[in-house]
């Protein structure tokens, strides 16, 4: 599935869509947490941490791009796609015991992150089995 066009279509999106996210976290956290209702205030460690993560997502979706065009990231550009993915999403579900329902716009947000881990999941499983024959 090295190179599949779905495959290298799935890892261009879900990085896109991560490397876009931790971007725009990165330069205006509070532009883009106001989007979603979310009102940070002007708390330095705050905006750090969330600098942080953002910088980090996007290093992640850069990842998950470079496994479109590099053979040898493939495998491994799915399986981070697929990790980090599922773990925003399950993190968002656990949280929404813990804490309560967020609103609309994170609950989607959620599913959206669930769909796209599991798809990635699907490919890995899919990568690995024709990997084997």
């Amino acid at each position: 599935m090295r190179d599949s066009k779905i495959l290298k279509s799935i890892l261009f999106l879900s990085g896109l869509i991560a490397a876009g996210i931790g971007a725009s976290i990165l330069l205006d956290p509070i532009a883009f947490h106001g989007a979603s209702g979310i009102k940070l205030t002007d708390n330095i460690n705050l905006l750090n941490e969330m600098r942080a993560a953002g910088g980090a997502l996007l290093a992640i979706g850069v990842l998950i791009i470079s496994g479109c065009f590099i053979a040898k990231l493939t495998y491994t550009a799915t399986l981070v796609a697929s990790l980090m993915y599922l773990a925003y999403g399950f993190s968002r579900v656990l949280s929404f015991g813990f804490d309560g329902l967020p609103t609309a716009a994170l609950i989607q947000v959620a599913a959206l992150e669930i769909a796209i881990g599991a798809l990635c999941i699907f490919c890995l499983r899919k990568y690995r089995a024709q990997q084997s024959v």
